[in-house]
């Protein structure tokens, strides 16, 4: 019976390989969901620049586009855009704290064979950002869909 050699992986995987994240941690999801925050961010911006200019154009349009905005499908898009700006917030103010400050990396050592990782000091402070989060996001639902 003949065994054969695992196949070599890829290291050049491009797109496909921040996007899937399916074997990876903590880390590695928060990496992806700031890209794809940061994506969303990046695509409504020209959106809103058109939206605002319609003022120019008088109050007809304008006052058009207020009465669609009050669509459910594009209340639940200015929603999902809160979420995503709460989220690349809160995940940019850990990577400030993270790299800037050197706040959850430690101080340096002699290596250790295996070799030690930050990731435990940061992995507990990723859970409390991710936790206030989700508490942002509740509080986001509430206000959107129940509260008004």
């Amino acid at each position: 019976m003949e065994t054969r050699a695992p196949k070599p992986l890829s290291r050049s995987l491009g797109v496909k390989g921040w996007v899937w994240a399916g074997r990876y941690g903590l880390e590695r999801w928060a990496y992806l969901f700031h890209r794809i925050s940061g994506l969303a961010l990046i695509i409504y911006l020209p959106m809103h620049l058109v939206v605002t200019g319609l003022r120019l154009f008088g109050p007809g349009p304008w006052e058009a586009f207020v009465r669609f905005s009050h669509n459910p499908v594009v209340l639940f898009f200015e929603w999902a855009l809160m979420i995503a700006f709460l989220y690349h917030a809160i995940n940019g103010f850990r990577l400030l704290l993270t790299e800037l400050f050197a706040l959850t990396i430690g101080k340096p050592s002699h290596p250790h064979i295996p070799p030690r990782t930050s990731l435990k000091r940061q992995r507990p402070f990723n859970i409390v950002l991710m936790i206030l989060g989700g508490i942002f996001i509740v509080l986001s639902v509430l206000d959107f869909f129940f509260w008004r």
